[in-house]
């Protein structure tokens, strides 16, 4: 049975009944996982691992052992309670392993959670557990987490009481950081809050917000986008002594103009493109500006030039990098003021 992403979320969080067997699946590893963790310990608790009550497999084994799967599920453990038998990195080629197992699972056996990659809608194990009925599937998408499932993160941290300007800035973080950076950064607001009954604030957030590079490579980008020419090389310099990559730089900067690109050639203006978009709102307004300064014809012309700046950073002409990537950045600002 497949379950919505609403659906999908809250069994997550509260598998009660567990159905004997789940598959979790996506394209991006670390969401998978975090949820896969989330409905672990849902399941057999923070001590379940420890008490053995946890049980691993690779998906390459079960492929191998067509009994390997039905016989964790059978086996007995040491302590009392609930056993779950994980299959990580499961494929079709363990389809009928899963299949066997879950036709002889009774009431006592363990509860099976499989993870998997991308599958397409003609895979054999997605099927089999959309067309039980004593199954689930949760497709996991490389969405930014909904206001519900923060506000879920932070109950679970302990975090209390939030200002609404804080909670503006963790949904802006969310939507920024990769899953398993926003998750770190939540419990580094949970600690600093620890002891301190007042409600978390602005300057709560501000105080354990991440200030990484990639903040910096956003930086950079808008100073080209904006044609701030002269600003371009100290920058550069802070960049490369933080460990920034010719190459990095060149992808950020790539993503960066296609979604100008994306929102110039929207019918009903870039304001309605980024409306729908995962830009961080704190930065919405500035990158309409830049979409409706560089248009079209320009963003177009930009994604050129990186597209060649890409070729030539990954060939194996010995030219020093960073200083094309400079140069590059350079042509983009005054293209910008064209």
């Amino acid at each position: 049975m497949k379950l919505s992403t609403r659906d999908a979320n809250a069994y997550l969080a509260r598998p009660e009944p567990p159905k004997p067997g789940l598959l979790i699946y996506g394209e991006d590893p670390m969401r998978v996982a975090l949820k896969r963790q989330e409905v672990v310990a849902a399941m057999i608790g923070q001590e379940g691992e420890a008490e053995l009550r946890l049980v691993r497999h690779d998906g390459s084994e079960a492929r191998k052992d067509s009994a390997l799967v039905a016989d964790a599920l059978r086996a007995t453990g040491f302590f009392p309670g609930r056993r779950v038998v994980l299959i990580e990195e499961a494929t079709d080629g363990a389809t009928d392993a899963f299949a066997a197992a879950l036709e002889d699972w009774r009431e006592g056996d363990g509860y099976l959670v499989a993870t998997a990659g991308r599958l397409p809608p003609a895979s054999r194990l997605r099927k089999l557990f959309e067309t039980r009925p004593d199954t689930y599937v949760a497709a996991i998408y490389d969405d930014p987490p909904s206001r519900a499932e923060i506000e879920t993160v932070l109950k679970r941290v302990c975090v209390g009481e939030i200002t609404p300007e804080a909670m503006g800035e963790i949904e802006s973080l969310a939507r920024a950081l990769d899953p398993g950076d926003f998750r770190q950064t939540v419990e580094k607001l949970a600690l600093y809050k620890r002891g301190d009954a007042t409600s978390l604030s602005l300057e709560d957030v501000s105080a354990v917000a991440p200030t990484s590079t990639e903040a910096d490579l956003d930086e950079i980008i808008d100073i080209v986008a904006e044609s701030r020419t002269a600003e371009i090389g100290p920058l550069l310099r802070r960049l490369e002594a933080q460990g920034a990559t010719p190459v990095g730089l060149c992808i950020a900067a790539t993503r960066h103009f296609r979604t100008l690109c994306a929102a110039a050639t929207e019918p009903d203006g870039p304001a309605k493109a980024f409306g729908r978009s995962r830009v961080p709102f704190k930065r919405r307004d500035r990158m309409i500006r830049q979409a409706q300064r560089w248009g079209a014809v320009r963003s177009g012309q930009a994604l050129q030039m990186l597209n060649e700046t890409d070729l030539a950073l990954r060939s194996t002409a010995k030219a020093p990098e960073m200083a094309l990537m400079e140069r590059t950045l350079i042509r983009l600002a005054m293209l910008g003021n064209r």
